[in-house]
């Protein structure tokens, strides 16, 4: 597979005045001038990490608004001390201060990938495709999406089941660098992912997955409350589970609302290998409590009175301060994050909460 390359062609955005770009950083963004032709259109959400004081490049150009942490902590006051620092989840305050229906997110070491005929890939125009398709949480179709072009529902479909449901969340891949932990890192410092695999899938209600925020895109008005990336960073015992934090609490409030989550296209080029031993700092009390975390998730059961995202958030931390609280006190000190969270994205989102649909 060939690496990042230039684009030249500027495509019909879809979604101009409806979907915000969120990026975490804490150096220059150069990066977005490979991405122009596919982000310029669009409106960006910088969320400066580390020194409030150093000044980040952003090319010309370029519509944007950049948070640091001193206006952090100027709009959202005390509850600021939900927003983690020195640590990428702090770009969940991007998704709070958007008012825009859609959220494309993506890190700053990743670059426009080449599908395998040598075409430049349109990510963000493949997660705005996702999104306005419905999805198949209920029922596997083997033959992938089925809304794809050239696509169907495959025989013995349930035929009242093909409407699907409506998608909250679509997860990319990345070409290159691949998502690995810290343990398989160090076993297979070497490796790169190669492999392009045309597909996109739901995944089924009832399964987890990892959920990789460098590649994100999701449907604000729906998940958005949910979307909270955790306590993690300066301060904090654990690092790098910020997304796949978000990506459980996200998929049991989904499978509970009805809603679907996809995963599979579209790539990018994830250019840069963080440093293992420095990432087995930070993971490594995550890579304990997963085995203890993953099955609180599975067996999760929302109350039907939980009709709203919020309502459902609001359950969440409350089981995750009685079961897990009882692993470390970090977890009640997350619960609680969890709750200021919703209260200021409340506060800043002061409008109907979405309710699931009626069955």
């Amino acid at each position: 597979m060939s690496g990042p390359s230039s684009v030249s062609v500027k495509p019909t955005p879809l979604l101009k005045d409806e979907l915000d770009i969120v990026i975490p950083t804490i150096r220059n963004l150069d990066f977005l001038e490979m991405w122009r032709p596919f982000f310029e259109q669009y409106h960006l959400i910088i969320v400066q990490d580390g020194d409030p004081t150093k000044t980040i490049h952003v090319p010309e150009g370029f519509d944007y608004e950049l948070y640091n942490r001193n206006d952090i902590n100027r709009i959202l006051g005390p509850k600021a001390s939900c927003i983690s620092f020195k640590d990428s989840a702090c770009r969940c305050f991007g998704y709070m201060v958007s008012k825009k229906k859609y959220i494309y997110t993506i890190d700053d070491d990743c670059f426009v990938a080449k599908d395998p005929s040598g075409k430049d890939i349109n990510a963000l125009e493949q997660h705005i495709k996702n999104l306005l398709s419905p999805s198949t949480p209920f029922f596997f179709n083997t033959l992938y999406d089925p809304y794809r072009e050239g696509a169907d529902f495959v025989r013995g479909y349930p035929f009242s089941l093909r409407e699907g449901a409506p998608t909250a969340v679509s997860h990319g891949l990345w070409l290159n660098i691949p998502d690995y932990d810290a343990p398989t890192q160090l076993v297979k410092p070497r490796e790169r992912n190669t492999r392009y695999v045309d597909a996109v899938l739901t995944i089924p209600k009832g399964t987890l997955f990892p959920m990789c925020g460098m590649n994100l895109g999701f449907d604000r008005e729906l998940i958005g409350p949910a979307m909270y990336f955790g306590l993690m960073g300066d301060g904090q015992p654990i690092g790098r589970y910020d997304d796949m934090w978000a990506g459980w609490c996200i998929k049991v409030i989904c499978d509970h609302m009805g809603w679907g989550v996809k995963t599979g296209l579209p790539y990018i080029w994830h250019s840069k290998a963080s440093n293992p031993f420095v990432n087995l700092k930070k993971e490594y009390k995550g890579i304990y409590w997963q085995e203890e975390i993953i099955p609180f998730f599975q067996q999760i059961v929302m109350p039907k009175e939980c009709t709203t995202v919020q309502q459902c958030y609001i359950e969440l931390s409350k089981q995750v301060q009685e079961k897990l609280g009882k692993i470390d006190p970090y977890f009640t000190k997350l619960a609680e994050a969890m709750v200021t969270w919703i209260e200021a994205w409340d506060e800043l989102n002061p409008k109907a909460e979405v309710a699931a649909p009626k069955a």
